[in-house]
């Protein structure tokens, strides 16, 4: 079985900047309290909705943040922030080329396994959250495009983190925007673990993968 070190994040990059990220997948959750007219509304006009809710939705959610409650977070994820990330497009963006090798029974495996990597690298950084605040940077896409990039700086402890947001117009009227990528100071999250799917695909194939992101979160959880 790989061991577990053959997945890490980018130690300078995403550890410096998890709580920022953590600070996101929060505010992913306050989209369900965001009214329906936003839905259709500019993307900047619908992250600027999401993170002024941040505070919020933290505070509300308070024992089980702070306290690094996995279960809790999972169901938070599951409930509240899944809805709004197109995780299956972020999953084989992360994946590349053997995306469209594996089986479906394997396509969810490495969704289950990806989205329990991501929750428990970043679990800890939820007990930092409380104090950030977020600055809307000014919007250059066009609004009507499908695919957009929302650029925003996180304010708290220290310098500002840069956290961007890939979005994608959902199909059908009122479906709104989804989340399909984040960058963390100038990484994005989907390149950041690519390469290193990709070696160990190229070593041991589609399973390879999944028991290296299984080894992976077994050493996340006894930690």
């Amino acid at each position: 079985m790989p061991q577990p070190s053959t997945l890490h994040t980018n130690r300078r990059v995403f550890l410096g900047a998890s709580t920022a990220f953590a600070a996101t997948l929060v505010a992913a959750g306050a989209l369900t309290a965001i009214p329906a007219r936003a839905a259709d509304d500019a993307p900047d006009v619908f992250i600027q909705q999401l993170s002024t809710q941040v505070l919020d939705t933290i505070k509300a959610n308070k024992n089980a943040l702070q306290n690094g409650d996995l279960a809790a977070i999972m169901k938070i994820v599951d409930d509240l922030i899944m809805p709004n990330i197109d995780f299956t497009r972020m999953t084989a963006s992360a994946v590349g080329p053997g995306w469209r090798r594996a089986t479906p029974d394997q396509k969810q495996k490495l969704q289950a396994a990806f989205k329990t990597l991501l929750i428990r690298t970043y679990a800890g950084a939820l007990k930092q959250v409380g104090d950030q605040t977020v600055e809307l940077r000014p919007f250059r896409g066009n609004p009507a495009a499908p695919e957009v990039v929302v650029q925003t700086l996180v304010h708290g402890k220290g310098d500002p983190v840069q956290l961007d947001y890939r979005l994608e117009r959902t199909p059908g009227q009122g479906s709104g925007w989804k989340i399909y990528d984040l960058n963390v100071l100038g990484v994005w999250l989907v390149d950041n673990y690519r390469p290193q799917f990709a070696q160990q695909i190229n070593s041991g194939g589609i399973d390879a993968l999944i028991q290296a992101m299984d080894a992976r979160n077994n050493a996340n959880a006894a930690q």
